[in-house]
């Protein structure tokens, strides 16, 4: 009896538990509805009723369709607030090596797979290219160019969005050597320089 009534408050108390099996179930959803329906045929109802739960829990999460896109497919797995602080917390001129280490980091830890599916959804679904350029260019990449107060920060902001597209592409998608195969610290050396110049660095 002691054991039972110990047991109860404890699964009562595990609020947040509780609510982080909601956010992966969500995202473990999405994933498939997207994968099988598209950005377009994918509703909120049906990544819901796929992870059991209802349908205001999305909202609640990831802030609407978009957000859940963005965290299911470019496996971001912070809030977009999160990941501009992982960037810009060493100051401007570390962004460069912070992002590549960020993205890959993250990017290789889900297999790579992610990115797949993403670049399936932007090349056919309008809707998915418009929450790619929203997320990472309006949001992340748009927000770290402000931080460095560089001029032509929306030119900054695209052109770091065509590196990491380019470098997600050539690792995941095209499977290049020795790029699909090089670890993160092979990888930052090499292509950080060119993010810092495009952040901070003179562009014409």
């Amino acid at each position: 009896m002691t054991t039972s009534n110990d047991a109860t408050p404890a699964r009562r108390r595990g609020r947040r538990p509780a609510g982080e099996d909601t956010r992966t179930a969500l995202i473990a959803a999405a994933r498939a509805v997207f994968a099988e329906s598209g950005y377009d045929g994918a509703t909120v109802r049906a990544i819901a009723a796929k992870a059991g739960v209802d349908a205001a829990m999305v909202n609640h999460w990831f802030g609407g369709k978009e957000g859940l896109f963005a965290q299911a497919i470019l496996n971001v797995p912070f809030d977009i607030m999160e990941v501009i602080e992982l960037v810009t917390r060493d100051g401007p001129h570390n962004m460069g090596e912070n992002i590549v280490r960020t993205f890959v980091t993250r990017w290789d830890g889900a297999g790579g797979e992610f990115f797949v599916a993403l670049i399936r959804s932007v090349t056919t679904h309008p809707e998915a290219l418009h929450t790619l350029k929203s997320v990472l260019i309006n949001r992340i990449f748009g927000a770290v160019a402000e931080a460095t107060g560089s001029d032509q920060p929306n030119l900054r902001a695209s052109l770091c969005a065509t590196q990491i597209i380019g470098l997600g592409m050539a690792r995941y998608v095209a499977g290049l050597e020795p790029v699909a195969s090089a670890d993160v610290e092979t990888l930052v050396p090499a292509i950080a320089p060119t993010l810092q110049r495009y952040l901070t660095g003179d562009i014409g």
